[in-house]
């Protein structure tokens, strides 16, 4: 999956919106609760692979880590509730965008289906 791609499926979530509180090195996708913005995902503008990252339930968090050498303790945050993807292949299209609206999910505090990886 390209950059392109990544930022598409974040952007096609609802109220989606791109900032850069950090510097022009990570693009950060924010959500809209409450009165205030809470991000759901940041990818690092460049590098190969591609380096997203998704806030996750703690208990898939670990299993994902576990199961994909390409899913890493959050870069510069909360390691038990954030994952960096490399966008290697590994994981499949499909399987990064359920994770894309499962962290969606979590932040807007939405008990919608965690995704399943058998």
């Amino acid at each position: 999956m390209t950059r392109k791609e990544v930022e598409e499926l974040i952007m096609a979530m609802p109220n989606a919106r791109l900032d850069y509180p950090f510097g022009e090195e990570v693009a950060v996708y924010k959500a809209p609760v409450g009165e205030d913005e809470k991000m759901f995902a940041l990818v690092q503008e460049k590098g190969d692979p591609v380096r997203l990252s998704l806030k996750c339930d703690p208990q898939l968090a670990k299993l994902l880590r576990e199961r994909y050498e390409s899913v890493l303790e959050g870069y510069h945050l909360n390691k038990k509730h954030w994952n960096t993807i490399l966008l290697t292949g590994q994981l499949t299209n499909d399987e990064i965008k359920d994770l894309i609206v499962h962290s969606y999910n979590l932040v807007l505090g939405s008990s919608d289906a965690t995704p399943q990886f058998e």
